[in-house]
């Protein structure tokens, strides 16, 4: 039991979960593009405790985007990437603190990242970060969240509604 408590902590919420589809989903119709959910990211080239993140070696933002149209790795598996992608997209979950996400989002502009977003589910906004951390937000008000940095509109309503 004790072992299922200790699992529980780490896995996302309902709104979370549905969110990482839905941008994972819009992200796959773009031929330009090739997005991925959960990637273990290689830090190891960098300390992190500068950006206050206990992390060593890796870092997992729930989607990230990487340019044009990846094939799956073969024969073997790539375990962490060592090539950073465009984007890094944090959903926050309940758990979670908004310093958190920022750290992160300083570590991946560290490593290469050229854009970050920050999604907050509780009340429905987008915000878009680019180095070092100029940042815009979208909500529901708006028609479409617009990534100038990498060139990305994707439509509010379907983040967000159904």
């Amino acid at each position: 039991m004790s072992e299922l408590n200790e699992v529980l902590p780490e896995m996302g919420s309902i709104n979370h979960s549905i969110i990482q589809a839905k941008i994972t989903g819009l992200l796959l119709n773009d031929e330009r593009f090739t997005p991925a959910i959960e990637l273990s990211l290689d830090i190891s080239q960098i300390d992190l405790s500068q950006f206050g993140l206990k992390a060593k070696e890796e870092l997992k933002p729930d989607v990230c985007l990487y340019q044009g149209r990846r094939e799956l790795s073969s024969p073997d598996d790539i375990l962490k990437m060592t090539e950073m992608p465009l984007l890094a997209i944090e959903i926050l979950s309940p758990k979670q603190t908004i310093d958190e996400i920022l750290a992160k989002f300083k570590a991946y502009f560290a490593l290469g990242v050229k854009s970050c977003w920050l999604i907050t589910p509780a009340i429905r906004t987008i915000t878009t970060y680019s180095p070092p951390l100029n940042f815009k937000t979208f909500a529901m008000n708006d028609t479409e969240v617009i990534d100038e940095m990498i060139d990305i509109r994707l439509p509010m309503q379907k983040i967000f509604g159904w």
